[in-house]
């Protein structure tokens, strides 16, 4: 399973493709609006030029025409835009417009199955069923995932499914259990995947039985 970032921070993307385990993107206006006053255009091109898989970004426009226009205009911005499109009667039009003329598309906002088959028998690249928020009103978030992928290697197709809304370590170890191509997280996520309490201690133990020795041989 691929991790990727789901934020718009360039210091975190950076720290990411430097542990050498962060291989995409995913973005939004909500998560460009938290870095401040930034160049949108800009700041995704920047983000292209870190990332050398990957980076989603996404349409603002509700109507078939809009988003078509939005995304040809986007998929212009780098080699490895991926450009996020809803997953509503409008998009899988879009979508299917959009994957004729070779534009990759990140079907997103998925929270259904149903969803998910429209999404690939559109063209997407991608599909993004979002396992937390169907956590938060009381449904089986990576059941989806789960059934979304069992779908696409059935009938074997190329689609790829993007866990997203991740929440915590343990939505990445579900998601890589159950198949999901991809899990795209909050940096603070990725982060909490590598701690433990005890490597930490066994760390300061290793550190201070090595100090113990340092000083019995400066004794001799």
């Amino acid at each position: 399973m691929k991790i990727f970032l789901d934020t718009a921070n360039i210091e975190h993307i950076r720290h990411g493709v430097r542990l050498g385990v962060v291989t995409g993107v995913t973005t939004n206006p909500s998560l460009v609006s938290r870095e401040g006053k930034v160049n949108y255009r800009k700041l995704v091109q920047k983000i292209c030029s870190i990332v050398s898989g990957p980076v989603s970004t996404e349409v603002l426009g509700q109507d078939v025409q809009t988003m078509v226009a939005e995304a040809r205009e986007i998929a212009k911005w780098a080699e490895n835009i991926v450009v996020k499109i809803p997953a509503s009667l409008e998009g899988v039009e879009a979508t299917s417009v959009l994957a004729s003329e070779n534009i990759k598309v990140n079907f997103t906002l998925c929270f259904t199955l149903n969803q998910a088959l429209l999404g690939a028998a559109a063209g997407a690249t991608f599909i993004s069923p979002f396992v937390g928020r169907l956590d938060d009103i009381g449904e089986d978030g990576m059941k989806v995932v789960a059934d979304i992928v069992e779908y696409l290697d059935y009938y074997q197709l190329p689609t790829q499914v993007i866990a997203a809304s991740i929440r915590h370590p343990q939505h990445c170890l579900m998601a890589a259990k159950v198949g999901a191509h991809i899990a795209t997280m909050p940096y603070e996520v990725l982060l909490q995947m590598i701690r433990h309490p005890l490597t930490d201690i066994g760390i300061e133990r290793f550190r201070d039985d090595w100090k113990k020795v340092m000083a019995r041989e400066k004794l001799l």
